[in-house]
């Protein structure tokens, strides 16, 4: 999960297992496997950054696991 921030300033956390696409259209377009769009306001990059760090996480926390299980 993520957070990310609306036009209106309002902030969502949202499941990056979730989403399907991002596009710069000059606004940050979030389109999730549902086809439901949304607008952010953090550049592409930006949250491209936090998808990886997100997935980074996970896959650090499971060899964790898995190291603590040998």
């Amino acid at each position: 999960m993520i957070e990310v921030t609306r036009l209106d300033n309002s902030t969502i956390v949202v499941n990056v297992e979730k989403i399907q696409s991002l596009q710069s259209t000059p606004d940050t377009v979030i389109t999730f496997t549902n086809n439901i769009r949304m607008v952010v306001r953090e550049p592409l990059k930006e949250i491209s950054n936090k998808i990886l760090n997100y997935h980074r996480a996970i896959h650090d926390s499971e060899e964790s696991s898995i190291r603590e299980y040998n």
